[in-house]
């Protein structure tokens, strides 16, 4: 039976993809080893749902089921069309397709000419194009299978812009236990793209969370709203991303560009949305075998529970190491612990049976039931040798089977999650777990990796980036840089414009010293001699105005009054636009050395003080700007403001193409100073910018 939503509504624009009426394979093959033959197979599958027509030239009959030479002699017109044919041929076949009134058209075949005018005529044509180059869709629910390979029904929707990942996440679910409910490869996405596809998902009621693999966000900000709306659904994302490199770094013209990878605009995006990047196929299979568990993980207190010390010790310095707690328990709770144990155990946390295992293996299901029946942790660990006793010992099969089995209800009737680390994670005893909605690891690191990979997750609520009011701000010199910063409220010392050495005179008669003496028209002035600071009396500041004006030539030169106030540390407080992301803004580590320190944090802009106070606290310096060893705090108030003002100017900025750096932003116990800026525009196709001529 097919969905009734889509039954005389008229198919919305991707419902054919979900659940159509009739499908058509083009390209169908009786070879086993050929894509047609995969396609077919499983387009059959579903025949007790739907019409499926299998469209060749070379065979009478495949898989027991008549053929056809082409669409026009399919006693129907399939509201779906897969098409795997040589690329010459996928020209003539969509637009027979397209004539007979086909709605959907499934694109397998890659390296298709002319794909871009292809997929005009399609949407001209009111038809739809996943693909081409796609490896093939998936939908449980529906019993709609065009892929090659198998996928299990479960939870875990897999939308891939590679179908050979999309693929392997699905082969790593699949021996995890964790089974699909919807996958898509989409190929070039000419037509219908990942957005598309994830916005699809909120209402897919079979999907319980989605993982993402995306080698580009070219249409990011519409990509995380789709996030978002899923995270609204109750279903969580998991993003595998492809890209971390620091080629883009290479021609960076600011600090804030080349401190801010591809991959830590996409983590600010993550954040912001409430999705969570990981860093590997194998990493998104092991937290979506949390997220599918029976009793998902909730929170980040964890309950080592081990049959040897040492695995105990281990799981629980891993388990800090991966920002989860270890808490102490309670005398009360101690001590029940200890009484279903031998008096050698240890009843702290973490949990060592001391050998109870081999006496009697229901003490691990006695234990495991006192902790998640306490509210002192949100979950328990099992690390250690539970799954491999029955491998070792026939005998032992049955009773450990049981004492799984047991274990497995507990996590429901206590509402906490139980996670398994275990020596035998492919025994019967862990089929047995895994079955029952328990995540079984082969490892501990992989087991806690996964584990705080869920708790992280939960407790990223997203949020709403704000369309920021276009605030006019272009591109120029430091000292227009610095007009704009200062109507904003960024405070800077006082300063002059000079050209010539009388509006050097008039300037020293009204600043007070010690001076600093830039070059305004250049981005890095310490790299190529056009700052000179600590500059004490007239003499000084003429000799060097001197000697840089020669070096330099004409243009505009700035003195300006040196901050030199006691207990400041210098900060670099940037914001860029991404094309595909849209804006960000990064604080760190400052000053000339900001590259080497690489301490920063970057987030997608405007942020709120809440927000901007959470960045600041992130950075590993950030113990200096709280009265690190007797100094006095600095003022944290005046970082924050600027954090804040600066988020909203780069996220206001009407080209939506800048880059805005402060470096150094001097914070100290009075304020904040910033004392160089540089705002740029992104250059465009001929790389032109603005900025003040020399």
């Amino acid at each position: 039976m097919r969905d009734p939503a889509h039954v005389g509504t008229g198919i919305p624009s991707l419902a054919v993809f979900r659940d159509p009426a009739s499908v058509a394979v083009v390209g169908a093959s009786a070879n086993p080893a050929k894509w047609g033959y995969w396609l077919a197979r499983g387009a059959l599958a579903g025949r007790g749902r739907r019409s499926v027509h299998l469209v060749t030239r070379g065979a009478d009959e495949i898989l027991g089921t008549a053929t056809a030479p082409s669409l026009k002699d399919l006693p129907e017109v399939p509201e779906l069309v897969a098409v795997c044919v040589p690329a010459a041929q996928v020209g003539p076949v969509v637009d027979e397709a397209l004539r007979l009134g086909v709605r959907g058209l499934l694109g397998i075949t890659a390296g298709v000419p002319d794909a871009g005018a292809l997929a005009a005529r399609i949407t001209a044509g009111g038809a739809r194009l996943i693909g081409p180059g796609s490896l093939g869709l998936f939908d449980a629910r529906t019993s709609l299978h065009i892929a090659w390979g198998d996928f299990p029904a479960g939870g875990l929707a897999v939308i891939s812009q590679s179908g050979q990942v999309g693929s392997e996440i699905a082969l790593l679910a699949r021996r995890a236990g964790v089974g699909i409910s919807r996958f898509v490869s989409v190929g070039s996405q000419l037509d219908v793209t990942t957005a598309d596809l994830l916005e699809d998902l909120a209402d897919h009621p079979s999907t319980r969370a989605v993982a993402l693999y995306a080698e580009g966000f070219e249409d990011g900000r519409r990509i995380f709203e789709a996030v978002r709306l899923l995270k609204r659904a109750g279903k969580p994302v998991l993003v595998l991303a492809a890209g971390a490199s620091e080629a883009g770094a290479r021609a960076a013209r600011s600090h804030t560009s080349a401190l801010t990878s591809s991959m830590e605009l996409v983590d600010a995006a993550c954040r912001a949305a409430g999705a969570l990047r990981v860093p590997t196929a194998a990493a998104l299979v092991d937290v979506a075998a949390c997220l599918m568990a029976r009793v998902p993980v909730r929170g980040r207190r964890v309950a080592v529970l081990s049959d040897s010390g040492g695995q105990g010790a281990l799981a629980a310095d891993t388990a800090h190491g991966r920002g989860l707690t270890v808490p102490r328990l309670s005398p009360r709770l101690a001590a029940e612990v200890a009484g279903l144990l031998p008096a050698t155990a240890a009843t702290d946390n973490p949990v060592d049976l001391a050998g109870a295992g081999e006496l009697d293996l229901m003490s691990y299901r006695d234990v495991t039931h006192a902790l998640l029946q306490s509210a002192e942790v949100d979950s328990v660990l099992l690390s250690g040798y539970f799954g491999r006793y029955g491998l070792d010992s026939a005998p032992l099969a049955g009773p450990e089977q049981q004492a799984a089995a047991e274990l497995a209800e507990l996590p429901h009737r206590h509402g906490r999650a139980l996670v398994v680390h275990s020596m035998g994670p492919d025994s019967d005893t862990a089929a047995v777990l895994r079955d029952a909605g328990v995540p079984v690891f082969p490892t501990v690191e992989t087991a806690l990796d996964a584990l705080s990979g869920a708790a992280e997750l939960r407790a990223r609520p997203g949020r709403r980036i704000p369309r920021a009011a276009g605030n006019g701000v272009l591109p120029g010199g430091y000292w227009e840089t610095r007009a704009t910063l200062v109507r904003a409220g960024i405070a800077f010392p006082e300063a002059r414009q000079i050209r010539d050495h009388r509006d050097l005179a008039a300037a020293l008669a009204e600043l007070r010293g010690p001076y600093v003496l830039k070059a305004s028209w250049l981005e890095h002035k310490t790299d190529v001699g056009g700052v000179r600071i600590g500059l004490f009396g007239a003499e000084a500041v003429t000799t060097a105005f001197t000697a840089m004006h020669r070096r330099l030539g004409e243009g505009t030169y700035i003195i300006e009054e040196q901050d030199v106030r006691p207990h400041v540390v210098e900060l670099i407080l940037g914001g860029r636009t991404d094309a595909g992301l849209g804006p960000m803004v990064m604080i760190g580590a400052g000053g000339t050395e900001a590259e080497l320190h690489r301490d920063t944090v970057t987030e997608c802009a405007p942020v709120s003080p809440r927000q901007a106070r959470a960045m600041i606290r992130r950075l590993r310096c950030a113990p200096l700007l709280t009265g690190w060893r007797g100094a006095p705090p600095a003022d944290l108030k005046a970082l924050v403001r600027a954090v804040v003002t600066v988020s909203q100017l780069i996220a206001g900025c009407q080209d939506g193409a800048a880059e805005l750096e402060i470096n150094p932003l001097r914070v100290g116990p009075e304020g904040a100073l910033a004392v160089d800026a540089l705002l740029l525009s992104t250059p465009g196709p001929s790389g032109h910018r603005a900025q003040e001529a020399p």
